[in-house]
């Protein structure tokens, strides 16, 4: 099985191509970059590692949740990409990629959004409890009672690791097995259910980006 992996979810852009449970060729570009550079590094991705598209059996992307733009820019990418190629397509989880390689341990997983808001899931086992929105009530929400354990905790920034310290939790931070996250999405995608369509891919952006939504006065309409 080869998979191409595509992320703009967790930072920057990457894409990595997995040869069964192997990654074989990575790329990683930083930065708001995957309208301006994406497509392009998938091409030099494939043409270093010597890999034609024909040659592709999966195309697997990460549906978030994580960055707005670049989440929407590469969901996309991969979708077209799919499509034009007539390979199937399934989506991976920001939260999954990150985790990527461990066991079935305890662990918090944080992704940031916007400024001040993030998407978290608190795994136990099989168990997962997840939500998105200010950090001090998604944590409230998800979290358990304190014990004396340990809390593993991936992808949070400092803020978060400081409401946990607040709130007598025993943090450990751990970083990602896998790197960058195009890679772990490409070995996840080796095993993961391929979408029955495109179209059934869609994008987790965890909590919807500010809007606001203009005032309008009776006098601003034309007349």
């Amino acid at each position: 099985m080869i998979v191409l992996g595509l992320d703009g979810a967790l930072g920057g852009f990457s894409a990595s191509i997995a040869v069964d449970d192997a990654v074989v060729a990575t790329i990683s570009i930083a930065g708001n970059v995957a309208l301006e550079a994406g497509l392009g590094a998938v091409r030099e991705l494939l043409d270093g590692a010597h890999y034609e598209p024909s040659q592709l059996n999966r195309i697997a992307v990460g549906v978030g949740p994580g960055s707005f733009t670049g989440l929407r820019i590469t969901i996309a990418y991969a979708k077209s990409l799919a499509q034009a190629w007539r390979i199937p397509l399934a989506g991976i989880s920001s939260f999954d990629a990150l985790e990527y390689g461990r066991s079935a341990e305890r662990a918090l997983t944080v992704v940031v959004g916007r400024p001040g808001i993030i998407s978290a899931r608190y795994r136990d086992g099989s168990a997962q409890r997840r939500a998105s929105g200010k950090a001090s009530d998604v944590l409230a929400n998800i979290l358990p009672r304190v014990d004396e354990r340990t809390l593993p905790v991936l992808g949070a920034p400092e803020d978060v690791f400081a409401y946990l310290a607040e709130g007598g939790f025993i943090v450990e931070p751990r970083s990602p097995i896998v790197t960058p996250p195009a890679a772990a999405i490409a070995l996840a995608g080796v095993h993961a259910r391929a979408a029955a369509s495109i179209h059934e891919v869609r994008a987790d952006y965890g909590e919807a980006p500010a809007a606001h939504v203009p005032t309008f006065r009776p006098t601003d309409r034309k007349r």
